[in-house]
């Protein structure tokens, strides 16, 4: 039984929620985009054990600020697993996701790899500082390049589609700390969103994503791009006006501008190619 509590907190401390959709968008995306049957699992596997070592280099790295700060909800503050577990873990996955990643593809294997060294970097101190959305912007961009250039003739990605995955992971930086700055400026970290405050990002975090749904929709136009632009310009400013009373609601706004975004993205995946 305990074996069996100490695995579900290891995978816990592996931010489970963003790693299962990054990898699920990825094997969208490479079936979208033509890959075979072997070419969409070693893509999925490769993502997985990228997102896996990123996860969990993240608990590993604050755990000493998280329990410091009371954070019971993260196992490793909470007692549920040691640090050096979830480091090992983070090691383990980082190493299988080398082989995966050039496996499929060397060109394709080198853009994933850079990809997953920024989400380290990020935990490792580009969180603290101006350009904490950078990893964010430079992993979600490796995404689709990694998809298209692991397919036969190693064809890259059509411009406003790679551009869009960097506006959606700027989007994604803003939103996961939009609740927490208060908490992260009180521990002394201070990067892009921090600075700038709550009501500031509350207002900028619709930008890049509807940003990214326009060049998704219009990179190839269609009756259902315009309606999928109107559709997150109404949900994005509707969730800045009630985040004046209602903190929570411009992060939930986001997360769904943010789904249409990849609806679009897997709908034009033909385009990746």
């Amino acid at each position: 039984m305990d074996a069996t509590r100490r695995t579900g907190a290891l995978l816990r401390a592996c931010h489970p929620g963003p790693t299962v959709a990054v990898t699920a968008l990825v094997g969208g995306l490479a079936a979208a985009a033509g890959a075979d049957a072997a070419g969409c699992v070693l893509a999925t596997a490769a993502v997985l054990a990228g997102q896996l070592s990123i996860g969990w280099s993240n608990d590993a790295i604050d755990a000493a600020r998280d329990t410091a700060t009371g954070r019971g909800d993260k196992p490793v503050a909470g007692g549920s697993v040691n640090a050096r577990a979830v480091r090992t873990a983070a090691v383990v996955a980082l190493a299988l996701c080398v082989p995966l990643s050039l496996g499929y593809g060397l060109l394709a294997g080198v853009v994933h790899l850079v990809g997953v060294v920024a989400g380290w970097a990020y935990n490792l101190g580009l969180k603290s500082t101006a350009l904490s959305w950078l990893p964010y912007a430079i992993g979600f961009t490796s995404l689709p390049a990694f998809v298209t250039l692991g397919l036969p003739g190693t064809p890259a990605p059509a411009w406003w589609i790679v551009t869009a995955a960097a506006l959606v992971g700027v989007g994604a930086h803003l939103g996961n700390v939009l609740p927490d700055i208060e908490a992260d400026l009180a521990t002394g970290v201070r990067g892009g969103p921090q600075r700038l405050g709550p009501t500031a990002v509350r207002w900028l975090l619709p930008a890049p994503l509807v940003a990214a749904t326009v060049l998704l929709a219009f990179g190839r136009p269609s009756t259902w791009g315009g309606v999928a632009v109107g559709v997150v310009v109404v949900v994005a400013v509707a969730g800045s006006l009630l985040g004046r009373s209602r903190p929570k609601v411009p992060f939930l706004a986001a997360i769904l501008v943010a789904a249409v975004d990849v609806a679009l993205l897997l709908w034009q995946g033909s385009a990746l190619a």
